[in-house]
């Protein structure tokens, strides 16, 4: 029996599944696209002098006709990260709750981009075209305003957790609501979108409230000590906590890193942070207190190279000096694959003489994401027809599939999709169809997907075997080589350059010896001049550096 594309909703993957960051998924059904998230990740190694990665949003844009909103569920970057870029092309409202507004609104300025920006609040109710009606409901994160999404649709309601964990006892705002949740799953939940990340992690995450106990015990053992603590930036429960204790403590608070700063004042902009003004010191001030009197919270608690808290390490920030006198606490987890650059920054600190505590030596950290009994109580409320599990690597979104089995789920009831997959969902079928133009751009500076493969091979051979340059004048009337010029960089010591250098200018005369240099044929000079001087320099030094070879035609005098 055909299946009419019309009663069919498809749930499309641009980002999100099968890795961890630049969240983004799209619903479609009939003339409308809905599309929730739209968020960004750090470039990794294979990627040098790229800044930023985004989803690649031309199915969105190839639609944008029909793309009635996007929804975010929180303030990550992971989550909003990418919106300053797509907003250029995709000129569509913008739906969040307050502080994610807030954040939203400052990396929109700075990039100076407009947005038609629509507050909401949890239990609001918004209607996307004909066929999506899109409620949130607060969830608990590590950020405020975290909302998961009741999407209602012609089919039935998709259910996005969007990131979450039940915290029994947050340290601001509602608990997460479970009892509208509950409600939901009483109402034939079509599908569910289940964030993974912690899937692999038994039992509960622990509550904010550790942390509290656990970052109170560590300011009263410091009472003479300078406290530095190293946290997300977005993590405002995280920094609130801080400055309860600052209060209690007697201590100025100093944000440090931009991050931290910008995101401060959004957060206290919008009453989400909440301090005495006076309480508040300006980097540039620190020495004129003592080291009692002060609390630094700063970025970094992922090693990145130029953060405020990597250059402390580093002793390359001029305005705080690290000490013995200090104790530092990196109040976060290493993201998965971070852990060498974070233990780097630990080691140097220690460097300093200063005292160093973190994850492993005390309780400083919670996850925001929820484990899998937390998943298992999700699963059990909402009892939807269907699951797709997102939000993770595939061997996290393998392990939520296999957890929704043992909570009874038949295995036909559920898919695992990898980017550019589009779910096609019926009331009594689903199955992964066609794939649409999805994958990555590159951000670097202020270039948006011009960055491909072909540049990041070319930027890899140049920063593993470095550079060779042969440059020639040719008179082309004369047939006579004028001039030459070989150089290196990030090849040889100097030293051994000298003499691999004249070398390869004798093999360049002798090879241009035999050539009609009258020919314009450039191309098929620098062919030549570029083969025999690889396999020269692979004889003489086992090494394969990027040749690039230069002709230009010159008179007699160059």
């Amino acid at each position: 029996m055909k299946v009419n594309k019309r009663l069919v909703l498809r749930v499309i993957f641009l980002g999100g599944v099968g890795e961890i960051g630049k969240n983004m998924t799209a619903l479609e059904f009939g003339d409308d696209i809905m599309v929730i998230d739209c968020g960004s990740t750090f470039p990794d190694e294979q990627m040098p002098g790229v800044d930023l990665v985004i989803p690649d949003p031309a199915y969105l844009i190839e639609n944008r006709d029909r793309v009635r909103g996007i929804v975010l569920t929180h303030g990550h970057e992971d989550h909003i990260g990418a919106l300053p870029f797509i907003l250029k092309d995709l000129k569509v409202p913008v739906y969040g709750t307050k502080l994610t507004l807030a954040i939203l609104d400052a990396k929109l300025r700075e990039a100076k981009v407009t947005g038609d920006l629509r507050q909401v609040k949890p239990s609001s109710v918004i209607q996307l075209g004909k066929n999506f009606k899109a409620e949130f409901v607060n969830v608990g994160h590590s950020i405020a305003g975290s909302c998961a999404l009741s999407v209602s649709t012609p089919l039935g309601i998709v259910f996005h957790t969007g990131d979450f964990k039940v915290d029994y006892t947050p340290i601001c705002g509602e608990v997460i609501d479970l009892k509208r949740i509950s409600k939901i799953g009483e109402e034939d939940v079509l599908l569910l979108l289940a964030e993974s990340t912690n899937v692999e992690r038994p039992g509960y995450t622990m509550s904010e409230a550790t942390v509290r106990n656990s970052l109170n015990t560590i300011f009263s053992d410091n009472l003479d000590h300078r406290i530095l603590v190293a946290t997300f930036a977005t993590n405002i429960h995280r920094i609130q906590q801080l400055i309860d204790l600052a209060i209690k403590y007697r201590r100025r608070i100093v944000f440090s890193g931009r991050s931290m700063i910008n995101i401060a004042e959004c957060a206290t902009k919008v009453g989400e942070l909440n301090y005495p003004k006076e309480m508040l010191v300006d980097i540039d001030q620190v020495s004129k207190y003592d080291d009692r009197e002060l609390l630094i919270i700063t970025t970094g608690s992922q090693g990145e190279p130029m953060s405020a808290l990597s250059r402390m390490a580093m002793g390359e920030f001029n305005k705080i000096k690290l000490g013995y006198n200090d104790t530092v606490i990196i109040s976060a987890s290493p993201i998965p694959g971070n852990e060498k650059t974070v233990n780097n920054v630990i080691n140097n600190i220690y460097r300093h003489g200063a005292r160093v505590i973190y994850e492993s030596l005390a309780e400083v950290h919670v996850s925001g994401h929820a484990c899998r009994e937390e998943l298992k109580l999700i699963h059990q409320l909402l009892k939807p027809r269907f699951f797709i599990p997102v939000h993770g690597e595939h061997r996290h979104q393998k392990k939520h599939a296999e957890l929704a089995v043992s909570l009874g789920m038949p295995p036909t009831s559920i898919v695992i999709t990898d980017i550019g997959d589009v779910a096609e969902i019926t009331t009594k079928t689903i199955e992964v169809g066609e794939k649409v133009p999805a994958g990555q751009l590159l951000v670097d500076g202020l270039g948006v997907g011009d960055v491909g493969s072909e540049v990041l091979s070319d930027r890899r051979h140049l920063s593993e075997e470095g550079l060779f340059v042969v440059a020639l004048g040719i008179d082309n009337t004369l047939g006579t080589l004028q001039s030459m010029e070989v150089t290196t960089r990030g090849f040889v010591y100097m030293n051994e350059t000298d003499e691999i250098l004249s070398e390869c200018k004798e093999i360049i005369k002798r090879k241009i010896a035999g050539m009609d240099l009258k020919s314009q044929d450039y191309g098929a000079i620098r062919s030549a001049l570029k083969k025999e001087v690889k396999n020269y320099i692979f004889k003489k030094t086992k090494r394969n550096p990027m040749i690039v070879t230069v002709v230009v035609e010159c008179g007699a005098s160059c």
